[in-house]
């Protein structure tokens, strides 16, 4: 799945909306539609964008489509942007760098209990 196609998907509110929806749990289409205040027609446009970047999976259950996130790529996205803006590289340099250390570290004398 090109990462691109994540992009696009997640550029337009009404599928931030249904992704945000998802994050609770499995969702049928009507819930979906009700929830992001959208007719079926434009629901399912949505959703086709978001299966094509493989954001969702659906699973046919009797007369239902159920919903579901699917939170690899999502992941998979957020990382590529973390490192992007260096956010992973920076958290891990912190740690090591000479500000996060006291330039005169003084050690505490312990007192003896006994």
């Amino acid at each position: 799945m090109p990462i691109q196609e994540a992009y696009k998907a997640l550029a337009d509110p009404t599928r931030r909306r249904i992704l945000k929806d998802l994050r609770g749990g499995e969702r049928t289409a009507g819930e979906l539609a009700e929830s992001a205040g959208v007719g079926r027609t434009a629901l399912s446009h949505h959703l086709m964008v978001l299966k094509l970047a493989d954001l969702v999976r659906v699973e046919r259950r009797g007369q239902f489509q159920v919903y579901t996130l699917n939170t690899m790529v999502l992941q998979d996205v957020l990382t590529e942007m973390f490192d992007w803006f260096g956010v992973m590289e920076a958290s891990t340099d912190d740690r090591h760098s000479p500000a996060a250390e006291p330039e005169h570290a003084t050690e505490v004398p312990r007192e003896d209990s006994g």
